[in-house]
């Protein structure tokens, strides 16, 4: 349930705000929601809002209406032409329109690639592990996989077109499967029988045993058996792929080839959201710890970390029209050449090759769009964007030379590195520059006397922050409840409860000795102390909406936010605005009442 911050009364929602660029404003007439807006009183139980955009190509439309928009509410999914900061289109009149029955639509992704002024090839997954593909222009095209719900009978949590391809899509589950599958191919009427293609440190493929090439393609298992890939996101050149998980780790693998290149592990609990750079050298996590984690793909290690939300981060995506790259170094593009040779195409030496994926890496992947490169003398100033359960949008402008800093490592037996920690850190205010911030490492010291080799079993307090003094908290909740208080140890009448959702908790699969002991990782490069690596302040934080974020998108002209309640807002950034502004001092959300749907227990082709 979403927090109220402090001073966040039920009508205190920001209508505009104002960054270095100038003032964004949000377009009251260009909202999207249901037709009707009445059918749901309770949407905290339903999958989260989540919004796909495609831009048609078509060069005969004077009125640039090729963009359309897919959003899921509910047992609902609707289709709108987007008219950006224009007035939106009527909302009783949407390009197409599905209700589902006995399951909810979870996540979608457009197919860039494939898409034509008359086709946009549209991939859906629901709560009940069934994945269709349908055409909202030309509606004749429907596809089921998993039907029968053989393959896994998991909810999908993220699904996307692979780069570049026509027909492969890559599918992840909470079972915490990971499954490539082509479209133009059958699955099988029987469940399939796998057989080992490749292992490694937390993972293991799988191709499928049959005669005939059938879906799937290709199975991963990632992490312990049964823990929930959160979402997944293909790099700009497409080469490399981020998953996210519920035991708190990134993995970072080469995607053709099949190999982990990197890892990192959450400060505490799962990871939820995870995003790419428009140069690929950054990964971009959120989650469960109320922070963003940034992990540098060159130097493999977390280089910061955000602080600003005071809930879990469910969105991160950096806004590559913001974003101002300065001359390149030569020595940090080439930092990577002894360790990785064969990735020689991740390296982004030249401009072309940092923008070149708009098509794939960018309108395709939503969060990982590429702009118009904006060069300036000196460092590189990433803009990037986060939202969370609390409500709240927190922008960062984060320099690179505060992503070049060495780790700092204090002398510990169980650490990387012997290095002095020095007693101030450097810390991003937000607005490109960096100051001394000394940090209250009294706090931070007391990790010491924490053994980190504690038993990792038993149930989680999923109801309460605070320390119980109930004896059958187990072990390593204690330890994540003192790691939370030296973590947050300023936010005073918090009232934000939180569930942890330990490493591998109820699993039965060991898949490696780092899952067996993942708390031992702490005060290293995977994941450092707090006084081990800057700490970011955002440079705006701004209250959006009642119900919790789902959704952020940046466009050329806007971004795009989305909340629990069924509303997609667009904010026009400064000089994009257009005709009258009706902006409210405050937002008015109608009641949802009753509108009961009949549960059946299976997906069938005729309720599509």
């Amino acid at each position: 349930m979403a927090v109220q911050l402090d001073g966040g009364g039920k009508e205190d929602l920001k209508t505009q705000f104002v960054t270095r660029e100038g003032t964004y404003k949000l377009m009251t007439l260009s909202e999207y929601s249901r037709p009707n807006r009445v059918g749901y009183t309770n949407s905290q139980g339903s999958a989260s809002v989540r919004v796909s955009f495609v831009t048609l190509p078509d060069p005969t439309d004077p009125t640039g209406l090729g963009d359309r928009m897919c959003f899921n509410f509910g047992k609902e999914l609707y289709v709108y032409v987007y008219r950006g900061v224009k007035k939106a289109v009527d909302l009783n009149k949407p390009v197409d329109k599905k209700l589902y029955k006995g399951t909810n639509p979870t996540c979608h992704n457009f197919n860039q690639t494939t898409a034509t002024a008359d086709s946009a090839p549209l991939l859906v997954g629901f709560s009940t592990g069934q994945i269709q593909l349908i055409d909202p222009i030309k509606k004749e095209l429907s596809k089921l996989y998993n039907e029968d719900r053989l393959i896994d009978k998991s909810k999908v949590t993220c699904i996307k077109w692979v780069p570049g391809s026509n027909n492969l899509f890559l599918v992840s589950h909470s079972s915490g499967q990971l499954y490539l599958y082509n479209e133009e191919l059958l699955c099988g009427t029987t469940a399939p029988h796998y057989q080992s293609f490749k292992s490694g440190d937390g993972y293991a493929i799988y191709t499928c045993k049959t005669k005939s090439t059938r879906n799937p393609l290709y199975r991963w298992v990632i992490g312990a058996e049964g823990c929930c890939i959160n979402e997944f996101a293909f790099s700009p050149c497409g080469s490399n792929l981020a998953v996210v998980s519920q035991d708190g780790f990134l993995r970072v693998f080469q995607y053709n080839t099949m190999e982990l290149v990197g890892s990192a592990r959450s400060y505490f609990g799962g990871f939820l959201c995870v995003c790419w750079s428009p140069d690929g050298r950054y990964v971009v996590v959120g989650g469960e710890d109320d922070l963003v984690t940034i992990w540098s793909f060159h130097e493999k290690r977390v280089v910061a970390r955000g602080q600003g939300h005071h809930s879990w981060v469910s969105v991160v995506a950096f806004d590559p029209y913001t974003t101002s790259y300065g001359d390149h170094d030569p020595d940090f593009s080439g930092s990577d050449d002894e360790t990785l040779p064969h990735n020689n195409h991740n390296h982004y030496h030249e401009k072309a090759n940092r923008l070149s994926t708009t098509s794939q890496g960018g309108i395709h992947s939503n969060r990982n769009s590429c702009g118009s490169e904006l060069r300036v003398s000196g460092g590189t100033c990433y803009r990037l964007g986060s939202v969370s359960q609390d409500t709240q949008l927190c922008l960062w402008d984060i320099t690179e030379d505060v992503l070049r800093q060495p780790m700092c490592a204090k002398q510990r037996p169980s650490a990387a590195g012997s290095s002095t920690l020095p007693t101030s850190g450097t810390v991003n205010s937000g607005n490109g520059s960096t100051t001394n911030h000394h940090l209250n490492n009294s706090k931070h010291n007391n990790l010491n006397n924490i053994n980190c080799k504690e038993n990792a079993s038993g149930n989680n307090d999923s109801s309460n922050n605070s320390m119980s003094t109930n004896t059958a908290v187990s072990t390593v909740n204690s330890l994540t409840q003192r790691l939370a208080g030296l973590g947050f140890g300023e936010r005073k009448g918090d009232n934000h409860k939180r569930n942890f959702s330990l490493t591998m908790r109820g699993a039965n699969k060991k898949v490696s000795s780092v899952m067996d002991d993942p708390m031992r990782l702490i005060g290293t490069a995977w994941c450092p102390r707090f006084d081990e690596c800057p700490v970011l302040e955002p440079l705006v934080c701004k209250k959006l909406a009642h119900e919790r974020l789902t959704e952020l998108v940046f466009r050329e002209d806007c971004f795009v936010t989305a909340c629990q309640d069924g509303y997609v807002y667009t904010w026009a950034r400064p000089g994009h605005m257009v005709g009258p502004l009706t902006i409210s001092s405050t937002l008015h959300r109608p009641h949802h009442h009753s509108n009961p749907y009949t549960n059946i227990n299976s997906l069938r082709s005729n309720d599509l």
